[in-house]
């Protein structure tokens, strides 16, 4: 029998003598591991595997936890080959597949803690290196350094990523992982290193851009359905509207994940700077003149893989797409999101009596009759806001709304980036706040999130670098129309 027979067999032997049950073969990720103990004062992997007694909220036993530990030595296993690592990894992975989540947080626990680089060797590596400064051998010295830092950890996780199916499971992996680090600190160093390994296999160097159509296959247009995380898709004729003649929808995939878009957006090529997202989701509605399109709107960008946090390539996204856009209609002139406000109702709930003290006497008083009060208070505002139908366009409550919005988005920020998610995302590539909307999205989620506001970012292809730098002096890109609300 060859090795990884031997491992498969010994593995799924192994799966058995944990008893593993129907039901807990079934149970996954993010409900379940909410139920899986902290344990974030309890033992280490390296206290446990030397070890007799199990305790009660630890999912292996000492004996077991040394046998897992075995079979993942034995994929990074100096003597055999990437190919034959490749199978035990995938061997072990087929077991994973069925393993609870209790089961799970001790197999990371291990990959975290027992994989380490070896401190002794990092620190010889550095003496060497600092005593070689300045003579012909720094430069070996270096490479010795280098190579010290590279743990058995990586070594495990690329062998992971040999067999076919292996990049799909490393990103389940820490998809499952990442809502553990918030109380369990011992798992970062494992998600760092995942994070840091992502970070060079999805370089965009690697990914391909391709347009999503009507006539790509069902199983990808489900995918849509599936992953979009702006405005939910209603079912096949929704999604059939975003993806008519006058519309534009493109997507990167890894060679890994083939039939997977890591990331997609959707454009609407119109005439003009659309200011609310109805019209563009009416599934009743003519399609625009492509002859007449002069303006791209990216009204919806969603990341598809949890995986993959941290890994960024919207940026390079809007770039690749605006370039095949303007090969295919070079008459387009102004690219551009409709976009929505996630944060703002959230932020103005707690900021709403700073914002209406730094209110003008004049302008204080017009919102004080309009509240019937004489001194108008954040939860009389607040209570107003929630009455948009009432609210005309010279309504002091309406025009509070929009400047506490420009304020929000023009001025806040939290350690030198843009508090708003949203905003953050668009401003760091380059774009500038241009339009505020009013009424731009009347759905339950954009009232709840903005009182139904939305706003256009701009991207001027020839000022996206002076953009960034002005964001990266602590200054936000903004229009003088929006810088006009300000208070």
């Amino acid at each position: 029998m060859n090795s990884s027979g031997w491992l498969l067999r010994s593995v799924q032997s192994f799966g058995r003598g944990l008893h593993l049950t129907g039901q807990e073969t079934a149970a996954t990720p993010e409900a379940a591991l909410a139920a899986v103990p902290g344990n974030t004062k309890g033992r280490s992997t390296r206290e446990r595997l030397n070890a007799i007694m199990k305790r009660k909220e630890e999912a292996f036993s000492p004996r077991l936890l040394r046998r897992i530990l075995t079979e993942l030595q034995s994929v990074v296993d100096v003597q055999v080959s990437e190919v034959e690592g490749g199978r035990r990894a995938r061997a072990l992975a087929l077991w994973y597949a069925g393993a609870t989540p209790a089961q799970r947080l001790d197999i990371w626990l291990l990959m975290s803690e027992q994989f380490a680089p070896k401190s002794e060797k990092i620190q010889a590596a550095r003496d060497h290196y600092e005593a070689c400064l300045g003579t012909a051998e720094e430069g070996q010295a270096e490479i010795r350094l280098r190579q010290a830092f590279v743990s058995p950890r990586t070594r495990l996780l690329k062998r992971f990523s040999v067999f076919a199916e292996g990049m799909r499971f490393l990103v389940d992996l820490r998809a499952e992982l990442l809502p553990r680090l918030k109380t369990d600190k011992r798992l970062i160093a494992l998600d760092a290193e995942l994070e840091n390994l992502f970070s060079t296999w999805f370089d965009v160097a690697f990914l391909e851009l391709r347009r999503i159509s009507w006539d790509s296959p069902a199983s990808l247009i489900e995918k849509l359905i599936k992953y979009e995380a702006v405005h939910a898709i209603k079912g096949w004729s929704d999604v059939k509207n975003r993806l008519d003649s006058d519309r534009r929808c493109y997507g990167f995939f890894h060679p890994r994940l083939p039939d997977e878009p890591l990331i997609f957006v959707e454009v609407a090529l119109t005439d003009e700077l659309s200011q609310a997202i109805t019209p563009l989701l009416d599934e009743s509605a003519a399609a625009s003149d492509l002859d007449r399109a002069t303006t791209a709107i990216f009204y919806s960008i969603s990341n598809t893989q949890p995986g993959l946090r941290g890994v960024s390539f919207g940026d390079s996204l809007i770039k690749r797409v605006v370039e095949t856009l303007l090969a295919e209609f070079p008459r387009l002139k102004t690219f551009a999101t409709l976009s929505p406000i996630p944060g703002f109702r959230s932020w103005l709930s707690h900021n709403a009596g700073s914002m209406l003290s730094d209110m003008g006497d004049k302008e204080r008083h017009l919102l004080g009759n309009a509240l019937a009060q004489s001194a108008p208070t954040a939860a009389a505002f607040l209570a107003a806001a929630e009455h948009l139908a009432q609210l005309d366009e010279k309504s002091p409550v309406r025009q509070m709304l929009l400047r506490c919005v420009a304020h929000y988005l023009g001025r806040q920020l939290d350690e030198g980036r843009p508090l708003d998610a949203v905003a953050r995302f668009h401003l760091s590539n380059g774009a500038r706040v241009e339009r505020l909307n009013w009424g731009g999205d009347l759905s339950a989620k954009g009232l709840k999130q903005s009182y139904g506001l939305m706003v256009n970012y701009q991207y001027d292809l020839k000022r996206l670098d002076k953009y960034r730098d002005q964001l990266a002096q602590g200054k936000i890109p903004v229009s003088s129309k929006v810088q006009a609300l300000y208070i």
